[in-house]
């Protein structure tokens, strides 16, 4: 198998801490990554998978056990059932921003408002990823999973991997263990061909985000530039020389709380609802009508705060750091935690427990953590 030499999880994540591994393996095809994770289940030995390492905050102690780093690459045009679509398939380690890259040159719509999101397309479905309403549910076909329960090579269906805000069957949630477990080995999108003229923009957020009107009409690369533009300025993507974007994105999650709730919040706290407001359709056989039509139930849809506005809005400002600890708050979004030098995992998770404290006791709302945390409490 391909080891290499170990070296800290802290140089292989975007956080920049964790301990060292009593190994390391560097898979760079997908047999490599079948192999090695099926050795690895059949001796039972402790595994971590590191893709771009940007949604892992791993303990300070060594690991006892096996990290594989996924470095498979490679995109496969397929063709679509779907008139005016095309079908792409991924290998897992291949880079996600490069995969949008490639989709925005070809003409392909769908993810345009993800690019800049850090990591790999095989991390991509484990957690939903999403930026300014557009989230990799809204166009993801299929993965193929190696099954830990029996080894196999599976196809699994979109539909079978529950799908959610920032989650699915596969993600180790924080004090909630995956449902599913396995490693995806490659995913298939499948995307609009809309070429590279101007086109509407669909949803809400992402005309707000890029500051447009509803009747605006904008190219992909447009798009593409302008969130890359948006996430810069907030520091949100990879730069070496920024310390900023040493983190994890956002290190919470928007919340989602009931409509109820969200009255209870100040009225400029950022909100979107969650599903769109469709109005029912009632079917009446005709050989029961009696003239009269039900009035409509009418269930108010649950509410996505923004979970920044609530950090600051709690007395964090950007750049908040605790005495003496070299974690803090990004200086340009209050909403990702940044190591600020050489910060220690249990830092970064002590400035988390802190800003979860603040903004419960401020607007009674716990709000939970986006990464997955391997060794650590909060």
């Amino acid at each position: 198998m391909p080891d290499i030499t170990p070296r800290p999880i802290a140089d292989l994540t975007t956080l920049r801490a964790g301990g060292i591994p009593r190994r390391l393996v560097d898979a760079r095809t997908r047999d490599e990554l079948i192999q090695t994770m099926r050795s690895l289940w059949a001796d039972r030995e402790p595994w971590l998978v590191v893709g771009g390492g940007s949604n892992l905050l791993v303990a300070d102690e060594p690991f006892e056990g096996t990290v594989v780093l996924v470095r498979t690459q490679g995109i496969q045009r397929l063709a679509s059932p779907r008139e005016g679509f095309v079908r792409l398939r991924v290998e897992a380690g291949h880079d996600w921003d490069e995969l949008v890259s490639y989709a925005v040159a070809e003409g392909l719509a769908g993810i345009s408002a993800m690019s800049g999101i850090p990591g790999t397309a095989g991390a991509a479905p484990i957690q939903n990823i999403g930026a300014y309403g557009q989230e990799i549910v809204q166009t993801l076909v299929e993965v193929e999973l190696l099954d830990e329960a029996t080894g196999e090579l599976v196809t699994v269906p979109a539909s079978e991997l529950g799908l959610g805000f920032r989650t699915s069957v596969l993600k180790d949630h924080y004090g909630i263990g995956a449902e599913r477990h396995g490693v995806i080995v490659s995913i298939t999108l499948e995307l609009a061909d809309v070429g590279h003229g101007d086109l509407p923009v669909r949803g809400a957020q992402l005309r707000q985000a890029l500051r447009l009107a509803p009747d605006a009409e904008v190219s992909l690369a447009w798009t593409r530039e302008t969130v890359l533009a948006t996430r810069r300025s907030k520091g949100m993507v990879l730069d070496d020389a920024d310390p900023d974007t040493y983190s994890a994105g956002s290190f919470f999650q928007n919340a989602i709380v009931s409509a109820e709730f969200a009255r209870t919040l100040p009225a400029e706290c950022p909100r979107w609802p969650v599903t769109p407001d469709v109005p029912a359709v009632t079917v009446i056989p005709l050989d029961t009508f009696d003239g009269i039509v039900p009035p409509p139930v009418v269930a108010e849809s649950d509410v996505k705060v923004s979970a920044a506005w609530l950090i600051e809005h709690a007395g964090l400002g950007k750049g908040f750091r605790l005495p003496r600890s070299r974690a803090g708050l990004s200086t340009k979004h209050a909403l990702a935690i940044t190591n600020r030098g050489s910060a220690t995992a249990a830092e970064i998770a002590e400035l988390a427990r802190f800003i979860q404290q603040r903004v419960q006791a401020e607007f009674g709302l716990i709000l939970q953590p986006e990464p997955v945390l391997v060794g650590i409490q909060l």
